[in-house]
């Protein structure tokens, strides 16, 4: 079975949990919408395929730690579209919750997004007592203070922060709860797979910094131009989009090198390749480039 197939099946499978007919309707419905259609899931294949690489002998526990890391990261998007961070009117080519279910309705989805991350884990993992601990520990240090996804929201509140320790917060902190808690899964040692959490976290915030600023509002499936409206670090606009392109790449190929030696090595390193691709595709570049020497060459004095 496909990875992303895989994790499909295990949010349906949680969703059914929560959806019962003594639930709230537009509360269950606010949770579907908000999770499904997802994006590129790649945070849970990511765990999955980590797990895979450690000799996956629980998949029933990467289940659930793969669809708790989606839950949290969803709960993430949903509070952050809202009215007091980006007020974003789209997310994944829908409405947003807020927009769709109101704000309060909205507030409640990502804090019942939370606790249904945290159910998840502890079912699956009263079966394995053992791993539990670690597992949950991974979780609360992607998600939470000093350094997960919530201190990165958080940084966007102070008047100063570096970029680095933004985007390691803001984006990176949940792929390396994704590469640890597939290892930890699997009962594995996380610490070799770490850097490769750290890498990718490191690059898609680069790349969703990009993205915000080549692509518009109907291919991105939300706003663009978030990042200059709100006064947010941007990759893009520290280091201008031909330096944040190359750093992009250099994340990307750091994370390729740091792929602990296994026998999934070369497939995990192709699936690094081809996600490098999707994000930030070579031929976007290129145009870009020709269209900026289009510009020069029509502003160039002419020469008799």
């Amino acid at each position: 079975m496909q990875l992303i197939s895989r994790i499909q099946q295990a949010l349906e499978h949680q969703m059914a949990l929560t959806d019962r007919p003594d639930a709230p309707p537009r509360l269950m419905r606010a949770l579907r919408h908000a999770v499904f259609p997802g994006g590129a899931r790649i945070r849970p294949q990511l765990c999955l395929a980590v797990a895979a690489a450690c000799g996956e002998d629980a998949p029933e526990l990467t289940d659930a730690a793969a669809v708790a890391i989606e839950l949290m990261h969803c709960a993430s998007l949903v509070h952050d579209d809202m009215p007091c961070f980006d007020d974003a009117d789209s997310r994944r080519g829908l409405p947003s919750v807020h927009r769709q279910f109101g704000e309060p309705l909205a507030l409640l989805t990502g804090d019942a997004l939370i606790v249904m991350a945290y159910q998840c884990m502890a079912l699956a993992g009263a079966r394995h007592p053992a791993r539990l601990p670690g597992l949950l520990q991974t979780l609360c240090d992607g998600v939470g203070a000093p350094n997960g996804i919530v201190a990165g929201q958080a940084w966007e509140c102070e008047s100063h922060v570096a970029l680095g320790q933004y985007q390691r917060a803001k984006t990176g902190a949940l792929f390396v709860a994704s590469t640890r808690a597939g290892a930890l899964a699997a009962g594995a040692d996380p610490m070799p797979w770490q850097p490769l959490g750290e890498h990718l976290g490191e690059a898609y915030q680069v790349a969703d910094d990009i993205r915000d600023v080549m692509l518009n509002t109907d291919v991105l499936g939300k706003p663009a131009g978030q990042d200059a409206q709100h006064g947010r670090p941007s990759a893009a606009a520290a280091m201008g989009i031909d330096g944040a392109v190359a750093h992009f790449r250099a994340l990307m190929d750091a994370a390729v090198s740091s792929i602990p030696d296994c026998p999934a090595r070369a497939g995990l390193r192709q699936i690094v390749r081809l996600e490098s691709e999707r994000l930030i595709p070579s031929d976007t570049c290129e145009k870009r480039l020709l269209s900026d020497l289009g510009a020069s060459a029509r502003v160039l004095p002419l020469v008799a």
